[in-house]
Order: C-alpha cells, then sequence, then structure tokens
C-alpha cells in the first residue's frame, strides 16, 4: 500500500495526471464531446466515452436470479420452490448449464449498448466487461475458454466489428473463435420468441478446428443481450455437438421482459 501511494506521488504519475487534466480541458472545449448515454458534455473524454454518473446508474440485475437465464426471480422462497429456475426455464428444457447477465436492459445501460454496437464506440467494451467480470464471476471463473456469438461475414463487414469477440477478449479465459453463422438471419428485434427460435435455426456451424479448442471443455458463451436466449440457445447446440462438457453464457444485459411467446 506505501509503494502505490508513492508511486501515486511519483513526479511521475503527477505529470500523467497533469498531462490528461490537460487534455481533457482541450477536448472539452475543442470538441466538446457528449456522453452518448445522457448527451450531456463529458468532464474528462479520455478517462471514459460514457460519463461516470451513467455508469453508476446501470441498473444492475440482482439475486434471486434464474440460473439458466438470469431472470430475475420474485423471491428467495420462490427460487427455493423453483430450484434456482424461472417458470420459462421449467418449461422450456435448455442447452445451456447456467447464465448471468450483468444488468437490465433499460436505462443508462440500454444507451451505453446502442453506442458500442450501433455507434462504433468501441472503447466501452472494456468497461462493459469488467461490469460483465464482477456480476458473472460464478460463470467465468472456472471456465475453460469464452466463445463469442458470431455475425454473419457480411453483418460484419458493414458493422466494423463484432461486438460479442470486443466483450469476450477481455472476460479473462482463453478466446475462441469456434463458431461461425452459415447464413444471414433477419434482425431478431420484432420477431415473437418462437420466431427467434425458427430465425436462427440452423444458423450456427462449428469451426474446422472447434473440436479440439471445446472437447471436454466448459465453455462460455458470450454476447451483448439477452433476449429470448434463442441465439445463445442455436449456438449451445452446436458447441455440445462439438464436444462441450458444460455450455455457460454471460450477456451484458438482459431484457427482462422477453417477447410474446
Amino acid at each position: 500500500m506505501i509503494g502505490r501511494d508513492a508511486d501515486a506521488r511519483s513526479p511521475r504519475a503527477r505529470s500523467a495526471r497533469w498531462l490528461r487534466s490537460l487534455i481533457d480541458g482541450v477536448l472539452c472545449v475543442v470538441i466538446a464531446p457528449d456522453c452518448p448515454a445522457c448527451h450531456r458534455p463529458l468532464e474528462s473524454p479520455t478517462r471514459s466515452a460514457v460519463c461516470e454518473a451513467c455508469w453508476s446508474s446501470v441498473p444492475l440485475l440482482t439475486p434471486p436470479l434464474c440460473e439458466l437465464c438470469s431472470a430475475p426471480l420474485a423471491s428467495w422462497r420462490q427460487a427455493s420452490l423453483l430450484s434456482g429456475r424461472c417458470p420459462v426455464c421449467r418449461r422450456v428444457p435448455r442447452l445451456l448449464d447456467a447464465a448471468r447477465a450483468a444488468g437490465d436492459y433499460g436505462g443508462s445501460l440500454r444507451e451505453i449498448l446502442h453506442a458500442f454496437k450501433y455507434g462504433r464506440m468501441r472503447s466501452i467494451a472494456g468497461r462493459l466487461a469488467d461490469l460483465m467480470r464482477r456480476e458473472g464471476d460464478t460463470i467465468l471463473s472456472d471456465a475453460d475458454a469464452v466463445v463469442p456469438v458470431p455475425l454473419h461475414a457480411s453483418r460484419r463487414r458493414t458493422r466494423g466489428f463484432n461486438q460479442a469477440a470486443d466483450l469476450a477478449a477481455r472476460l479473462g479465459p482463453p478466446l475462441v473463435h469456434a463458431l461461425r453463422r452459415v447464413r444471414r438471419t433477419s434482425p431478431q428485434t420484432d420477431l415473437s420468441a418462437a420466431q427467434r427460435r425458427a430465425n436462427v435455426r440452423g444458423a450456427f456451424a462449428a469451426r474446422r478446428r472447434a473440436h479440439s479448442l471445446v472437447e471436454g471443455r466448459t465453455v462460455v458463451l458470450v454476447d451483448d443481450i439477452w433476449t429470448t436466449g434463442a441465439t445463445l440457445e442455436a449456438c449451445a447446440a452446436t458447441l455440445r455437438q462439438a464436444g462441450a462438457v458444460q455450455v455457460r453464457a454471460i450477456t451484458a444485459a438482459r431484457v427482462t421482459r422477453p417477447p410474446r411467446p
């Protein structure tokens, strides 16, 4: 602790803080960037593309949660009565062994994810991954690898990057590109739960070396948002066929009110 305090007071540390403050001041005057979530001017653009107030107001998902889809449960009594699973997961078989989302897809988190995914503000990935690691430590702690949900090649060219891969690369376990999307699917946004499942059926396949990468291992699928889980379940089916012994999932956000069945 003393060493850290001394480092913080060192001439080099003071110079770095002074330089960062100077750059922040220049950026605020010349460019005047706004926070993409609240649209207020950023006080420290070099530290984060999103203001601290918006990060602090991210609506986290707090237990009790369904162990298979991270849906909020009404009470610990309900969690006990339902064996830790929500009514949907008790009714619908899941290929995922466990899942966790960091926050509710609403409020500042929705705006942050839109800026990351559609505004191409890729620097946001680091802070989102920090949030996912903190809230999903039980999902990640003993995992052998993380596998991002792939984009179709045409969509990746249009967007310029795969947001799931950016998040997965920062979560800790080794990043494995075990999946590929073999056909382009329609956007899931306006589809019902049944339509989402049909939309992604047969959309994923294992890459050539996937068996050697996931066989006998515990892998964690990574995506930005969980709505009904249809995409993650389709990916889980492919990973199980490739030999994964356990498939989990982690996302930055979860829609707590999924589309109609």
